[in-house]
């Protein structure tokens, strides 16, 4: 069974406008909430007490994976909760194969882990393009992003998650111009998604 991810612990780095930063655990149930509490330094030099909360799920990785010879990318459609909350009608969304780091692994270790068990392919070389702070102002994860090739020759399963884990995934095919028209129109609205479909047709993949 996957590890839960650990808490990130290492002490955050020096700021100079930045001062008695304290960090409590509000919740620990599954992944960790904190609350922390500092001083800011503020444009006339004086300093003001604030309170934030950090949501800590652990790091994650995404990659688009192309076959060159027909212009196709891989997709999962899985249920996601809170954007089904926050608008979403079904809930249902289109994504890049990601996942967390499972314990002490690396990015590209983590992701072809969840590439063999989202879409069934055990794929070649790896291109590591970034690692971004997705949303920054509430959730310390960061996503490790990626791209490579898939063909007939890398299949190795059905794909479709862990099924033991709760995953239920659905595998969809599409072209990147396809994929871009999904974008315009709001089938395709995730985040990283995007963000990989649009590196991909700048550079003409």
């Amino acid at each position: 069974m996957r590890r839960r991810p650990p808490p990130h612990d290492t002490p955050a780095g020096p700021n100079p406008d930045i001062r008695n930063l304290r960090v409590e655990v509000l919740t620990d149930a599954w992944y960790t909430l904190r609350r922390a509490t500092f001083e800011q330094r503020q444009p006339d030099g004086s300093w003001a007490s604030t309170s934030r909360e950090a949501y800590d799920r652990g790091n994650g990785a995404a990659a688009l994976l192309h076959d060159p010879e027909r212009d196709t990318i891989l997709l999962v459609r899985q249920y996601r909760l809170p954007a089904h909350l926050n608008g979403h009608p079904d809930g249902m969304l289109l994504e890049v194969p990601a996942g967390l780091l499972d314990g002490d692994e690396g990015a590209e270790e983590a992701l072809r882990r969840e590439v063999a068990e989202e879409v069934g392919h055990e794929v070649g070389p790896l291109q590591r393009l970034f690692r971004l702070y997705m949303s920054p102002g509430s959730v310390t994860e960061h996503l490790t992003f990626f791209a490579g090739t898939y063909s007939a020759a890398t299949r190795s399963g059905a794909g479709g998650g862990e099924a033991g884990e709760g995953e239920h995934l659905d595998v969809v095919e599409v072209t990147l111009d396809e994929a871009a028209a999904m974008i315009a129109d709001g089938r395709i609205c995730d985040a990283k998604t995007v963000l990989l479909v649009d590196w991909a047709r700048r550079r003409g993949q």
